[in-house]
């Protein structure tokens, strides 16, 4: 059993379908390429994963380090294995990893079987009526919930086979060094399940509300247990059933499995259009859309990594991100808005910073998510969509809890007034020794400046 993406033993078909064939050797390769890429606190999520598997495992998980195209095959001929069992891969990497891979077992007579993935629905699997790939999510939604999903897979009990010595976690450099010093959740099948037991008792009924609210625990906070495949969305889905007939937490259980479907239709999205990691799929973007460089651009990016923007919701969202590697999903949405739309930067920075810092961090959502907030991805309507932080804080942020957690320099600011913070310099409301910056930008400005890049535009298909 070659793990990757789904450090879990539960509701693990291609567990099962290993457990099925005799003894298992449980391996995971550390391979540098993705290790390099990663950056450190998602390191150090992937870190304490693999140690929690081992323990789930008895001490019996291999480790490798190497390029799995040379390490598998050599691992699957010294221990006479007959088989590889992996759950399918889609992103363009390891499609073209696990290509080679079952190439150089066949040469031994030995397979690589793909059994599941990481998805409730495999992309590709649910087409529009012509046969197309799905580039706008209602009508994916509604062929996937149609196509439904299978029900969780029994838990197996594989005869696991004990690593040799050199193969044990503990004697692999970096799976024994601390990789951030971000502060992480639990980490782990265990403590997914916990996360998703708490937050079914205590918050899915009002989920479909609270989860704009960032000052509020009122999300799942499930995204890098997905991510890391700790649970599956097929088990979430399962659990979700009863909650959607139940009349006091189906509207709060229809808007959670949503959130799950657009996960697996940004992954068809990435699929289909495997290019758009870093290109937009709407070309014009990339050649045609006026964008910001130089000394001053960059200073201002700079100025949104380190949260000193001037605008507290944005600032409090981009602080959160460094301080725990995750973000609130519409905090996301405000933050990659201003750095597109009203510093005028490409989309691919802020997708770079995201997924250097993010422990949630999955090519298919962040790029999709980025390139959708830009208007040049499935977004229907790039130039109306262009947020007002401040609006945007009042609303979602009403008594300024969340800005107040973040920035220590506006905890003397009450209420909602610490969302503009600009109107109380200079008189008595303002906190002594006041450090919180100026905006860097006039929104309002920033914004017609905006729309005047996208009017200019030539015709999507000219």
């Amino acid at each position: 059993m070659w793990f990757r993406r789904d450090l879990r033993v539960r509701d693990h078909p291609a567990l099962s379908a290993a457990a099925a064939g005799g003894d298992v050797i449980g391996l995971f390769v550390l391979d540098p390429a993705l290790w390099a890429q990663s950056g450190p606190v998602r390191r150090e999520w992937l870190r304490r994963s693999l140690h929690s598997l081992d323990e789930q495992l008895n001490g019996r998980l291999w480790l490798a380090v190497g390029d799995p195209k040379v390490v598998v095959p050599q691992v699957a001929v010294a221990t006479n294995a007959t088989a590889v069992h992996v759950s399918a891969d889609f992103g363009a990497y390891g499609k073209q990893r696990d290509a080679h891979v079952r190439n150089s077992l066949a040469a031994s007579d030995q397979e690589l079987i793909a059994t599941g993935s990481p998805y409730a629905v495999d992309p590709g699997t649910v087409r529009t009526g012509s046969g197309t790939r799905y580039r706008v999510y209602t009508p994916f939604y509604r062929s996937w919930l149609a196509h439904g999903y299978p029900p969780p897979t029994p838990v197996s009990t594989p005869r696991w086979v004990s690593p040799s010595a050199s193969a044990k976690i503990c004697n692999v450099a970096g799976l024994s060094q601390q990789q951030s010093d971000v502060k992480l959740p639990e980490v782990g099948e265990h403590a997914a399940w916990q996360r998703w037991a708490w937050f079914a008792g205590n918050r899915l009924a009002a989920y479909s509300e609270d989860r704009n609210r960032p000052d509020l625990d009122g999300t799942s906070n499930l995204s890098a247990h997905l991510r890391w495949g700790e649970i599956h969305p097929r088990s979430l889905l399962a659990e979700l059933a009863p909650y959607l007939s139940n009349p006091g937490s189906e509207i709060g259980a229809e808007t959670f499995r949503k959130e799950i479907a657009w996960r697996e239709f940004y992954a068809e999205v990435w699929d289909a259009n495997p290019t758009s990691t870093w290109h937009s799929l709407d070309p014009r973007f990339d050649g045609e859309l006026k964008v910001d460089g130089g000394e001053s651009a960059d200073a201002r990016f700079a100025a949104w990594q380190a949260g000193l923007t001037g605008y507290p919701f944005v600032d409090a969202g981009m602080r959160q991100l460094r301080t725990t590697g995750w973000m609130h999903n519409r905090v996301r949405m405000i933050t990659a808005s201003f750095l597109v739309k009203s510093l005028h930067l490409p989309w691919q920075r802020g997708a770079r910073e995201f997924m250097m810092w993010l422990r949630d961090g999955d090519a298919a959502s962040n790029q999709q998510g980025w390139q959708w907030v830009a208007g040049c991805g499935t977004d229907a309507a790039p130039f109306h969509r262009i947020f007002n932080p401040t609006k945007q804080g009042l609303t979602f942020d009403p008594d300024g809890d969340y800005v107040r957690v973040w920035i220590p320099e506006l905890r003397g600011i009450a209420g909602s007034a610490v969302h503009q913070p600009w109107l109380v310099r200079g008189t008595l409301a303002e906190p002594p020794d006041f450090t919180y910056p100026n905006p860097i930008i006039d929104h309002s400005v920033e914004r017609q400046e905006a729309l005047a890049r996208f009017a200019v535009l030539p015709p999507r298909n000219g």
